[in-house]
């Protein structure tokens, strides 16, 4: 079903801009809060965690089979995990890897929704809480100043992503499934678009990401160097 969903229309930019406001707005709020609070970090991955449950919850009971095209391989999925994790512990390596996943990817998707169904509907609403509390959740976590990317997490989140991507493609391979976009492009339009054929779309997607992580990481490089 080809979806009515507008691109950069005033419903999209609206969603778009909702993303960084509702991550000032808590952050804000943690700021304000006793030092070390944790109440609001823990809350915000508890309703990520319910988010994907009512996801999986949806599509099992609309008989939608979850192996092997629902399962989550998708780099978004691990992006999910990786800031869930992050918002329990604020484990330093698991945020290096949340940071850049959910910036670059979850923030790639927002931009680019790969959407199928008719706006608004459960699955084109979920995509977009979900991918947005993502981006919401990280930027929260950095200007509450509860943890930053440390130096040499840009190395870091290159090799996590790649070794993802390795265990995905085997399994694209295996089941001929898409995850990752690593058999073919998705069918909207996206970025990979204007790489090239495949495979040489996922070496310029590689290029790009460690061009875009460096960008991500600029704002910390002084701080680190100074440190």
């Amino acid at each position: 079903m080809q979806t009515n969903f507008h691109r950069f229309g005033l419903v999209h930019l609206g969603i778009l801009a909702s993303v960084p406001l509702l991550a000032g707005i808590l952050a804000w709020v943690q700021r304000r809060l006793e030092l070390g609070h944790k109440g609001m970090r823990i809350g915000l991955a508890i309703v990520l965690l319910l988010d994907s449950a009512v996801y999986y919850g949806y599509s099992a009971t609309h008989g939608e089979p979850a192996f092997p095209n629902h399962i989550p391989l998708e780099l978004c999925d691990a992006s999910l995990c990786l800031t869930i994790i992050a918002l329990f512990t604020l484990n330093k390596m698991v945020f290096d890897l949340a940071y850049y996943g959910a910036l670059a990817g979850a923030t790639m998707a927002l931009l680019q929704p790969n959407l199928w169904e008719i706006f608004p509907s459960f699955g084109t609403i979920q995509f977009f809480v979900a991918h947005g509390l993502i981006v919401s959740s990280v930027l929260y976590l950095v200007w509450s100043k509860q943890t930053t990317p440390r130096p040499g997490s840009v190395t870091r989140a290159m090799l996590g992503i790649n070794c993802f991507a390795v265990l995905v493609g085997a399994f694209d391979f295996i089941f001929k499934t898409n995850y990752m976009y690593l058999r073919h492009k998705p069918e909207n339009a996206s970025l990979l678009n204007v790489l090239g054929p495949w495979p040489w779309y996922i070496l310029g997607a590689e290029v790009v990401a460690f061009l875009v992580f460096q960008l991500l990481y600029l704002p910390f490089r002084r701080s680190a160097s100074e440190a």
